[in-house]
């Protein structure tokens, strides 16, 4: 986590939020109270939005009317003419605690398709965890020697995460493992799914090497 974020108040004008953004090169700004509270955020996205409104032309289509209710109408007019932080910002704001995991945060990036998510505790914002602290996340040591698994156990761990996997079915596919050397035999599905089952093999701890020697399914044709 950065604890490093750049904060403004609710009434800080749009203009001044613009002149910020291309002085200190940032892309993001946290929108907070008196008290420290996380309000919502203001992205490059909002400002250009604002910026676009000077050129909106009318909605005066049926079609958007009818879909549109006045309440979301209006809320989009405050968002893309407001001249405060307040009137720009997302209110609903994907957060995490400080005792989320660096998986579960990439998940929320992923599943969202946001570059960085700010960490609170009890509405108060710690900081920010961005792509950058994910791939230090990575490389760092976490502390401690990973745990290598007998050959036992390797097998063990992979059937187990096969099985949590909908695409690594095991009906055709038989996995043995000696040595830390995990093999795979029998018929593949493709090439994408064997190479699936070699990244899933690579992550169980103690596999030192994943061998495929598993054949292409036989085409059987109709009598």
């Amino acid at each position: 986590m950065n604890p490093e974020v750049t904060t403004v108040p609710p009434g800080v004008p749009a203009a001044d939020l613009a002149r910020m953004f291309a002085d200190r090169g940032i892309s993001t700004v946290a929108v907070v109270d008196p008290q420290g509270t996380l309000r919502g955020i203001v992205t490059e996205a909002d400002l250009i939005r604002r910026l676009a409104a000077d050129d909106d032309q009318p909605r005066a289509g049926w079609l958007s009317r009818v879909l549109s209710s006045p309440d979301n109408m209006a809320e989009r007019y405050v968002r893309s003419h407001g001249t405060t932080a307040e009137d720009l910002m997302t209110k609903q704001v994907i957060t995490v605690g400080p005792e989320d995991s660096a998986a579960h945060i990439a998940r929320l990036m992923e599943d969202h398709k946001i570059r960085r998510v700010l960490v609170t505790a009890g509405g108060q914002l710690l900081g920010v965890v961005g792509r950058a602290e994910l791939v230090r996340a990575l490389v760092e040591p976490t502390g401690g020697s990973p745990v290598e698994l007998s050959d036992e156990g390797i097998r063990r761990a992979l059937l187990t995460a096969m099985r949590r996997e909908a695409w690594a079915t095991t009906g055709n596919i038989a996995m043995g493992v000696r040595d830390g050397v995990v093999e795979f035999t029998g018929f593949r599905h493709s090439e994408t799914v064997s190479h699936a089952l070699h990244v899933l093999a690579k992550s169980v701890p103690g596999v030192k090497q994943v061998v495929d020697s598993t054949l292409r399914r036989p085409v059987v044709f109709g009598p």
